[in-house]
Formats: structure tokens, sequence, C-alpha cells
């Protein structure tokens, strides 16, 4: 039987993070339940719900250092609203302006044919596709972009 924090631990310490109570407990909250993206406040609420003593600071702080660490990436979908993704490698997004959800979309539904050459000294990190959507039906003027 393994135990409760073993998973966490393993992967705090595979990408040299130290594991402290409060990252191992985040660490399982978010990356022992599947792949998934959410937010800081989702996290802080899912914590809290979960008799984690944490800040919503030290949540962004820590969402900040695991993605920093290459264990979660950071999805932005617009001026100061970001999700963390679980799923660190690389991948695209639908995202739902109606809903707020984010969605990835298959493996095999984008295909790059060619891309700019980046600027000199420079490498090609990775790529961010965000594919916004939103119901056909039932859209009001702030919806519409």
């Amino acid at each position: 039987m393994q135990r409760p924090y073993a998973t966490a631990l393993r992967q705090l310490k595979a990408c040299g993070l130290r594991p402290t109570r409060q990252r191992l407990a985040l660490a399982k909250l978010l990356l022992e339940n599947g792949p998934r993206h959410v937010s800081a406040e989702d996290l802080f609420q899912e914590a809290r719900a979960n008799a984690i003593p944490v800040s919503l600071a030290t949540i962004y702080n820590t969402l900040h250092q695991f993605t920093a660490a290459g264990l979660l990436t950071e999805v932005v979908v617009g001026s100061g609203q970001s999700y963390f993704d679980t799923n660190p490698t690389s991948h695209w997004h639908y995202f739902d302006k109606n809903t707020g959800e984010i969605i990835d979309v298959p493996e095999d539904a984008i295909e790059f044919k060619k891309l700019p050459d980046p600027p000199v000294g420079k490498v090609i990190d990775r790529i961010d596709v965000i594919i916004r959507v939103r119901d056909v039906r039932g859209h009001n003027s702030r919806t519409r972009d």
C-alpha cells in the first residue's frame, strides 16, 4: 500500500522543489487526481474544503513555483485570467467564453506546416494555441468578439 503523499513527494523531489507541508498538500490535490485545469481561486477553495491552512498568496506562489519547475503549465486566457494545467506536455486548448471552462484539443487536431524562424539567438520554447469558443445560441453582446 502506498503512503498518502508518496506520489506528490516523489514529483516535488524529482523537479528539485523542497517538499514543505503546504507544497505536499497542494501537489497532492493538483497532481493525484488526473489531468485538469485549475485557477488559483479554485485551488484555494479546494484547499479550504480539504482543511489545508493556506493563503491565496501562497496558492499563487506555489502554482508559479510548480510552473517554473515544470510540474504545471500556465494557460493565459485573458488579461489577468489564468488557469494552471496539470499536463505539462505541449498541447492546445479550447476556452469556453460562456462557462470559463478549459478543454484540451485532441492531440492530432492541429498540424503546423511551417513556423517562422525565431529571432537570432533564440529558440522556440513552446507554442500556445487557445481556441475561443462560445454557445451558438443564447450569447449576448458581452461575449461577442
